[in-house]
């Protein structure tokens, strides 16, 4: 067989894995949203350097924890989960800088506490109400002055 045709037969197996792997992120998105509540939810996984480290995500609520899983992964589960009775919600800015491109548009920047210390999250606004809503949404017997 002459060299071209195998780099015909080459070129033909990389477009095939390209789309199975478009495919099977669709479909995980489509198998993740399937139960309602998720959103699109960046998570800074590197905080060292300013406006660095993001990574674009979606989230979703399922009982009493956020789950995070990352866009670009074809990982049946979460990367991320945060239970609602550890997280608490600190504050909100825009975004800044190098982060602007990072994130999606109109997403501001939160700062949260968990158990194991600070993280930042990026949504929308819309979203933003939502988690609110989640946090303040605790159970019975919950202790409110944390």
């Amino acid at each position: 067989m002459p060299w071209w045709q195998w780099l015909i037969d080459i070129a033909g197996i990389l477009l095939l894995l390209v789309l199975g792997y478009g495919l099977a992120l669709v479909i995980r998105r489509r198998a993740l949203s399937r139960h309602g509540g998720t959103f699109e939810l960046s998570y800074r996984v590197r905080s060292d350097r300013a406006g660095r480290g993001w990574v674009l995500g979606l989230g979703r609520y399922s009982g009493q924890t956020l789950e995070w899983f990352r866009v670009f992964s074809v990982a049946p589960g979460p990367r991320r989960i945060w239970a609602r009775d550890t997280l608490s919600y600190d504050g909100r800015r825009e975004a800044l800088g190098a982060e602007q491109m990072s994130l999606y548009p109109d997403h501001v920047v939160i700062h949260c506490q968990t158990a194991s210390g600070e993280i930042e999250l990026a949504m929308s606004e819309a979203s933003l109400t939502g988690f609110q809503s989640w946090l303040e949404a605790r159970p019975p017997g919950t202790d409110w002055s944390r």
